[in-house]
């Protein structure tokens, strides 16, 4: 009969490419119980965590800015020279003053956050917003502790106590930027009533009863101004532009009370548009106030020349001018009146010039609103107005090192060095036009004296009246313009669409904390699984050992639960005795069926199952009618004797060494038919040399004429060198590898003899194969689980009557 190749070519696979998907959901499958242990702890945390967490919500509304030109744009455009990024700076300017404390110290004046309020819930505080069943009144002219929680009760509608909560307060003085902190505070024992102020060294406030029930408990914070500026301008407050290409800001806000987040953004909008309409208006009313000291002069001046007037022509009984006097009346008016606002101007140009030299922008007056019709000053004296409250704004908030305030200083130097250039041409141009006009009236001066005396004194009182007069009216409607202007003026920016609350919380998010449990859940079992198969050097899968192995795996074979190693002989319907009986099965199709085999078993290192598979083995052949002989071949450790209840004085050991030259009388019969046992022998002190000599050959020739298979039980090959030599004798060598006992590196050991080519007429059995294992298809189990072996029905019979269905 043909003989297979016993050698298996080596697979060249690469070794990433072995996984199997089935092992791995077989793995994972394995842990099962334990990945939905994990799931229940997980998804009870994430549960936990959504239902005792504060949500977060986010606030959000949109503020448009208007596009600003640079403040020298109007100077260079017909250079064509452009100021390339003004939008952006100014865009980013603003979102700075938005976000800046004056600003929210402005928005915080018009909302009552200074006071806090909490009802108490399972592992939470919920902050109460407008309905609140008490109000507090806190007076911040007096030492406060703020920033820590203080429990308010009461048990009827009159009276209350308080006891401080937190372990740190801060203690706030008035009038003080000092913030010392307070640990551990002693609360009060006394009571008081409710509408009455509670004088406390470091408390002051009163507490109104609003609610309707007549007792009750809540807790409060009394909030710095200090710390709410902190807080609305921190990182919960988000300001950003809504398109590269607009200028429309949006603006976020994080917060647990949602009502309260969208009233301050409201709050903080308006605030913003009306400080920009209060920018504006100061133009305006410092054009008021200037030519209000103006006009207040004049009054008295006009008063009292209108009395002159009147005086002059009731003494001198003269009332009108000669047809000649007209004339020359007529025309010192309009030259004088010429030059009175000539002077005027310049009297504004040089007030203006010793502001600018001082940098004293808060006084100016722009000079369109004095009648001064020159564009180009007039748009300049207004961009550094602008940037001038750009520059408060931002200062308010960043330091003079930081980049947009440098910015606006080096605009505003620039703009002042401009308009002090422009300055000195216009007002040598006024000077040149007063000395003309008043050259003009000094040549129209001379003809007064061809008219009486009379009429010239006449004429001079009333060019005076007049002149005063004039320029009174011309004061009163510029300050009527400028009254208007101040009223019609509308902010430049708007709010384009105001607070909206996104109903769902931005945190926690359920749906993304019960995913996390999920895969948390699953990745961490698995995890550790995987980790602790990688990191395991123990052989546990018989697919892993086929693979890595150049060994053909021929059988695996269960774990015994029977006392004893001779099970095949004392539990036949076992599954141990049907995995030997495969493994007979299989050796059939290896070794000649007309012919005496001689089959080596051995392992590398004790402790792998040698003994247990040779006396087993060498059992199922003898049950099958074949003249078996066990014959154990590790005379370091004897042991085949001990299992059958046989004597251990003469065996192998002896023979081998010539102390007993009959070799029937090492042979011993057991109580089993067709099995005998040659024992190892006493321990002998050259074990290797026996076992190589002529004397060994020849005896097994010898048994080969006696016995149908002969087992060798040899010592393990990766302790002694014997067993190599032995291979050389047998027709097959079995090699055990144990399930989670070798280690993986045997494999390597043995496929290091299969390419010296020592182990070419070897193969594999995988011993010692747990239950559950073999039930996820670890070791090529055979019937395990399914009710087919008789250790299998007494498993399923157990669990019958441990559920009551075993009626027996």
């Amino acid at each position: 009969m043909n003989q297979p190749d016993p050698q298996r070519p080596p697979v060249a696979v690469p070794e990433e490419d072995l996984i199997d998907v089935k092992d791995l959901l077989l793995q994972v499958w394995r842990i099962r119980y334990y990945i939905l242990l994990s799931l229940g702890i997980t998804l009870s945390l994430a549960y936990l965590i959504i239902r005792f967490s504060v949500p977060v919500y986010q606030v959000s509304s949109k503020f448009f800015v208007k596009e600003k030109e640079s403040p020298l744009t109007g100077i260079f455009e017909t250079t064509g020279l452009g100021m390339m990024g003004g939008d952006e700076m100014v865009l980013g300017n603003q979102m700075i003053i938005l976000k800046s404390r004056p600003i929210a110290e402005a928005a915080l004046d018009l909302l009552d956050f200074d006071v806090e309020y909490f009802q108490e819930e399972v592992f939470v505080q919920k902050e109460l917003y407008q309905k609140t069943p008490i109000a507090v009144e806190v007076d911040w002219s007096h030492p406060q502790l703020a920033n820590g929680l203080i429990r308010i009760q009461w048990s009827d509608r009159q009276t209350f106590t308080l006891s401080y909560e937190d372990a740190n307060f801060n203690q706030i003085f008035p009038d003080s930027d000092s913030r010392e902190s307070l640990e551990d505070p002693a609360s009060p024992k006394e009571t008081y009533r409710f509408g009455e102020w509670v004088e406390l060294p470091m408390n002051r406030f009163r507490v109104g009863l609003t609610g309707a029930d007549s007792e009750g408990e809540m807790l409060i914070r009394l909030r710095d101004r200090y710390s709410l500026v902190n807080q609305y301008t921190g990182e919960d407050l988000q300001i950003s532009p809504m398109d590269k290409q607009s200028t429309i800001l949006q603006l976020t806000l994080k917060t647990e009370t949602p009502a309260k987040g969208r009233d301050y953004l409201n709050t903080l909008q308006s605030v913003y548009l009306e400080n920009e309409l209060q920018e504006k208006n100061a133009m305006s009313s410092n054009t008021i106030d200037f030519i209000d000291a103006q006009l207040v002069v004049l009054s008295d001046s006009l008063m009292y020349i209108e009395n002159r007037l009147e005086n002059f022509r009731s003494n001198n009984a003269i009332y009108d001018l000669s047809s000649e006097g007209t004339a020359i009346f007529e025309q010192l008016k309009e030259l004088e009146t010429q030059l009175a606002q000539e002077k005027f101007k310049r009297q504004y140009f040089q007030q203006l010039r010793r502001y600018l030299q001082r940098e004293d922008y808060n006084n100016i007056v722009v000079p369109s609103g004095m009648g001064i019709e020159d564009p180009i000053l007039n748009t300049l004296i207004e961009n550094l107005l602008e940037l001038q409250a750009e520059k408060s704004m931002l200062a308010s908030k960043l330091t003079e090192i930081s980049p947009p305030v440098r910015a606006v200083n080096r605009e505003i130097k620039d703009m002042n060095q401009s308009i002090l250039e422009l300055l000195q041409n216009v007002d040598q141009n006024a000077q040149l036009l007063i000395n003309d006009l008043e050259e003009r009236i000094g040549r129209i001066e001379s003809t007064f004296g061809s008219l009486p005396q009379t009429e010239q004194n006449l004429i001079r009182i009333q060019r005076e009246f007049s002149l005063n007069e004039e320029l009174y009216t011309f004061l009163q409607e510029k300050r009527a313009e400028a009254a208007i202007t101040r009223a019609s003026n509308t902010p430049s920016n708007k709010i384009i669409e105001t607070a909206l609350v996104n109903p769902r919380p931005i945190s926690p998010k359920k749906a993304l904390t019960f995913l996390i449990a999920l895969i948390l859940g699953t990745a961490v079992p698995v995890g550790f699984s995987m980790l602790r198969n990688y990191f395991n050097t123990k052989i546990k899968d018989g697919k892993e050992l086929e693979r890595k192995s150049n060994l053909t795996l021929l059988s695996s074979i269960n774990q015994s639960e029977e006392k004893g190693n001779l099970v095949v002989l004392n539990h036949p319907r076992s599954g141990v005795t049907e995995a030997f009986r495969s493994l007979r099965a299989n050796l059939n199709f290896i070794l000649p069926r007309e012919q005496p085999s001689v089959i080596m078993i051995t392992s590398s290192i004790s402790g792998e199952g040698k003994t247990f598979s040779s006396i087993n083995l060498a059992s199922v052949y003898a049950l099958s009618g074949k003249k078996t002989l066990l014959i154990g071949c590790d005379l370091r450790k004897p042991r085949i004797f001990y299992d059958f209840k046989l004597k251990n004085k003469n065996g192998l050991s002896t023979y081998l060494s010539g102390q007993e030259a009959d070799l029937n009388a090492v042979i011993q019969a057991t109580d089993y038919e067709h099995l005998d046992v040659i024992a190892s022998g006493p321990i002998s002190p050259n074990p290797a040399e026996l076992l190589i000599t002529d004397r060994f050959r020849e005896m097994l020739m010898a048994m080969r004429e006696r016995y149908d298979v002969i087992i060798l039980d040899t010592p393990p090959v990766g302790l002694v060198s014997e067993s190599l030599d032995l291979i050389q004798l047998a027709d097959l060598c079995l090699f055990v590898i144990r399930y989670n006992y070798s280690q993986r590196l045997f494999i390597e050991h043995i496929n290091t003899l299969k390419k010296q080519q020592i182990l070419n007429k070897a193969y594999l059995i995988f011993n010692g194969v747990e239950k559950k294992a073999q039930r996820y298809g670890y070791g090529y189990g055979y019937g395990y689980g399914y009710g087919y072996y008789a250790e299998d029905q007494q498993e399923k019979k157990s669990w019958k009557k441990w559920i009551g269905l075993d009626k027996k």
